[in-house]
């Protein structure tokens, strides 16, 4: 079967040469193919991702324009303006994706607003709002090294598309044959009949308006002197970003020259991920060069920001993306509560694998901390709760530990542009008062407790790699266990069961142990991983790692 798939695709025009020669090169080998063309990307977290290349099994112009075409055929049944917002950005092939994805759209008669340059997820987000769209698309791979391209879909509030509205989706791909089935004409001949328009710029300047509005602090950073070094990760950033802070205040910001424009083979970082120090190596050298109060860095897509700060010795420590939640949550509510901007009754919402410190700060300062299943969406769902009820601008902060941030209703996914402007405004007002980042996360884990947050990451290759993982989630189910190492599982929660945990049903397990620590294990929706999430809390650093280190010990070879 995958060889007459093969076959087929040899023998058709694919338009893009590179499909074809790569077809060619492959041609009698077997594995190669069938890695190919044996199974379909599946359409799972209301996308695609995968590597570029021919195949069902890769991304490419004919799998783009089979899943737009699935999207289309949702549009079509929810009325209202008939209209799609399309994003992309600095990944390899991603305008070819975004072009030929409103080709599809226009050949069945619905409206596209596409950007006229790659901008990040938060301004297709705003853009599918603003505009009262059906449907957002947004072609990145987020963080993936650059052989990754993806194919993300957003529903009418700009959050990622509810699992209802991608089963429809997914369904008419599957009826949808990849080379014939979506209808398509070219962007020329839908700009032509008015199909197809660009984002206009009362669109982006209403965006930087809603973020900017969030300041907790307005003015401030105009007169604190902060330094700054950072790096758009040669992704989308670089515009919104410097934009926020120059109207900010911020003038004195070094951009690392190797990793300022767009560039999709992310030839300084094999893997533009802000969590990792290799993403970060080259800011952080530029940042001591410079002697900057703050190093900051967003994934290609702009969703995500990590940060390196300076420690009293001149040196630099990367900021986990559960302390940095605590800390824009801490600094949020003190600032807000000082200047009187607090609404009554507050909301701030954070994924279940974030850290309990979260749970602490929010209880101090009298704010309603909801928990949502991973995946920002959940968050967003919460949002849209909250506006449903007349009630949105209770919510005032919403993160979850992997370096995703929110502040405002204004969109309903992370957003890198408000994180940015929030992280910089924070250390600007820490430094006008004589004390920085650093000093302020030490004292909010003097007051708290020393938790500590740490995820492993075992990675699943090939082909056989889904199934393993879901023979390890079932062997946990089937055989709980009793201990990690020493230490006893007090009890479980299998988030499969939603009548007990009062949220949609999730692949997650999560363990409090008999001494208050907690594991978490979580199959990766996209990518074939497996995480473990760790919360230890000791009496001092080294104490919450001893534990971590014996906990991952103990889990090993459940993953073997």
């Amino acid at each position: 079967m995958y060889q007459d798939d093969y076959k087929r695709w040899l023998e058709a025009d694919l338009i893009d040469c590179d499909l074809h020669t790569e077809l060619k090169n492959i041609e009698g080998d077997d594995d190669a193919i069938k890695e190919r063309f044996s199974i379909a990307l599946s359409f799972g977290t209301a996308g695609l991702r995968g590597t570029l290349g021919a195949g069902t099994n890769r991304m490419n112009i004919w799998v783009v324009r089979q899943a737009t075409q699935g999207v289309a055929e949702w549009v079509k049944t929810q009325g209202g303006t008939q209209t799609v917002a399309i994003s992309y950005d600095s990944r390899l092939k991603g305008w070819n994706f975004a072009r030929d994805a409103a080709g599809v759209l226009a050949a069945n008669g619905i409206n596209v607003r596409i950007y006229d340059e790659l901008m990040p997820v938060p301004a297709l987000s705003f853009a599918t709002r603003y505009y009262n769209c059906n449907a957002g698309i947004m072609i990145t791979a987020s963080h993936n090294p650059a052989q990754y391209n993806g194919f993300k879909a957003y529903g009418p509030d700009g959050c990622q598309m509810t699992d209802d509205a991608a089963a429809v989706v997914y369904d008419a791909i599957q009826k949808t044959d990849v080379l014939t089935g979506a209808k398509y004409m070219s962007f020329a001949e839908g700009v032509e009949k008015g199909f197809i328009k660009f984002v206009g710029d009362e669109c982006k300047e209403a965006l930087y308006e809603a973020i900017e509005a969030r300041q907790v602090r307005p003015g401030l950073c105009k007169t604190a002197g902060l330094k700054l070094v950072y790096s758009p990760l040669n992704g989308t950033g670089l515009v919104p970003v410097t934009r926020v802070l120059k109207d900010m205040g911020i003038t004195d910001v070094t951009i690392v020259p190797e990793q300022e424009y767009p560039n999709g083979y992310f030839t300084t970082c094999s893997y533009p991920n802000p969590e990792i120090f290799a993403a970060l190596e080259k800011g952080l050298n530029l940042a001591k060069e410079v002697g900057a109060d703050l190093m900051l860095a967003t994934d290609p897509d702009a969703d995500r920001v990590g940060i390196a700060m300076k420690c009293p010795d001149g040196s630099y420590e990367l900021v986990s993306g559960n302390e940095m939640g605590a800390l824009l949550l801490d600094y949020i509510c003190a600032g807000r509560i000082e200047k009187g901007t607090m609404p009554k009754n507050p909301v701030a919402v954070m994924s279940i694998v974030s850290t309990p410190l979260a749970e602490k700060i929010a209880e101090n300062y009298g704010v309603e901390l909801r928990q949502t299943l991973t995946g920002f969406k959940w968050i967003g769902d919460q949002i849209a709760q909250l506006e449903a009820a007349g009630e949105v601008d209770r919510f005032i902060f919403g993160f979850e530990e992997s370096y995703g941030y929110l502040a405002g209703p204004y969109v309903r996914d992370k957003d890198a542009i408000i994180g940015s402007m929030l992280i910089c405004e924070m250390a600007a007002y820490y430094r006008s008062i004589g004390s920085s980042i650093k000093q302020r996360l030490e004292e909010i884990y003097a007051q708290y407790g020393r938790y500590l947050n740490k995820i492993d990451t075992v990675e699943f290759p090939g082909l056989s790699g889904m199934q393993k993982m879901a023979d390890i989630m079932a062997g946990l189910r089937d055989n709980a266990p009793a201990a990690f190492g020493s230490l006893k599982v007090a009890s479980v929660t299998d988030y499969a069961k939603p009548e007990e945990t009062g949220l949609p049903k999730a692949n997650v397990l999560s363990y409090v142990l008999e001494d208050g620590a907690k594991v978490m294990i979580r199959p990766s929706g996209t990518e074939p991983k497996i995480k473990a999430y760790y919360t230890t809390l000791g009496k001092d650093l080294a104490a919450a790692q001893a534990e971590k280190d014996a906990l991952s010990e103990a889990i090993k070879p459940i993953f073997s």
